[in-house]
């Protein structure tokens, strides 16, 4: 299995072939991690971009549904995420905190 794996949630950007298309049900991200952690258990499966559109219900289903981990910062590649404040209270409300990543070997 691999490390680590990012479920990414789509975000339209404008001139991108996937611009324009309809939105995903939310449950389908949640139904997408959940055949994540089934398939790869020994991985660590991150929310990574598109964080910044989910609300607290979204994020929390996806965390019960085997996410174990955000990307965190307010800028990703090409996409914004969620401030600093939104993660600090979404951990919050799931009973959970922040710890560092293990460096690489």
């Amino acid at each position: 299995h691999p490390d680590s794996v990012p479920i990414n949630l789509l975000v339209q950007v404008e001139g991108t072939p996937l611009h324009g298309v309809p939105d995903f049900a939310p449950l389908e991200l949640v139904r997408t991690v959940a055949a994540a952690r089934l398939m790869m258990p020994g991985s660590v499966v991150r929310l990574s971009a598109g964080r910044a559109s989910m609300s607290e219900e979204l994020h929390a289903l996806c965390f019960h549904a085997g996410a174990s981990s955000i990307f965190l910062g307010e800028r990703l590649l090409t996409t914004d995420n969620s401030s600093d404040e939104q993660d600090r209270q979404i951990l919050e409300q799931l009973d959970s905190k922040l710890v560092s990543a293990p460096k690489p070997a």
